[in-house]
């Protein structure tokens, strides 16, 4: 008696960065076949979109001979998974810089840039922290990013954030001292005048 021959169908694996997409791959490979046969389909299942690892799966195949004729049925088939992995994109957001004139009031600056996302993601929210009032230069800290697609799903997980601080700077401001004019007869005393004018003080 004829005994089905053992042969192993493999669907392929696959990896990517993270772009907002599934990750699929509908190829495979196989051993065991006879000579003359050959494969004429197999289904192969899966799809990962966010960071993670998933199956791809190997189903349903057709074995055919050199003639055409299903020879599906002669084998004892053997289906081994493949892995489909998506790994982290890299994103940059950067806290924006500002400067001022010292006017005796907190310079803040809520705004960021980002570099990296996947087309149809956004960022949702992102905290900048810094201020600053007196003359000299401080950080602009951007932290705590939420980013979504375009369904409104949080894909803040997917994402390797690197966080760049930007500057604040407050300069100088402009004082002008103007002593008073003064004069009198002379009468062998010292003139003097106490007086002086200021302007550009912060009121």
């Amino acid at each position: 008696a004829s005994t089905a021959k053992p042969v192993t169908i493999t669907a392929e694996s696959a990896s990517r960065v993270y772009d907002g997409t599934a990750l699929t791959n509908d190829s495979y490979t196989s051993m065991g076949l006879a000579s003359t046969d050959h494969i004429e389909s197999v289904t192969v299942t899966g799809g990962q979109t966010m960071v993670g690892t998933s199956n791809n799966t190997p189903s349903a195949a057709v074995i055919k001979n050199s003639s055409g004729e299903d020879m599906t049925s002669s084998y004892a088939i053997t289906y081994a998974n493949g892995t489909l992995e998506v790994t982290k994109k890299a994103v940059t957001i950067t806290a924006d810089n500002a400067t001022k004139v010292y006017d005796g009031t907190f310079l803040t600056n809520d705004s960021y840039t980002s570099t990296g996302l996947a087309t149809g993601d956004h960022i949702e929210s992102v905290t900048v922290t810094g201020s600053r009032m007196a003359v000299g230069t401080s950080h602009n800290t951007p932290s705590a990013a939420v980013i979504k697609n375009s369904s409104g799903e949080d894909v803040t997980s997917s994402y390797a954030i690197t966080y760049a601080n930007g500057t604040l700077e407050v300069t100088r401001k402009l004082v002008t001292i103007t002593a008073n004019d003064a004069n009198k007869t002379y009468d062998g005393t010292a003139l003097t005048e106490g007086g002086y004018m200021q302007t550009g003080l912060t009121s």
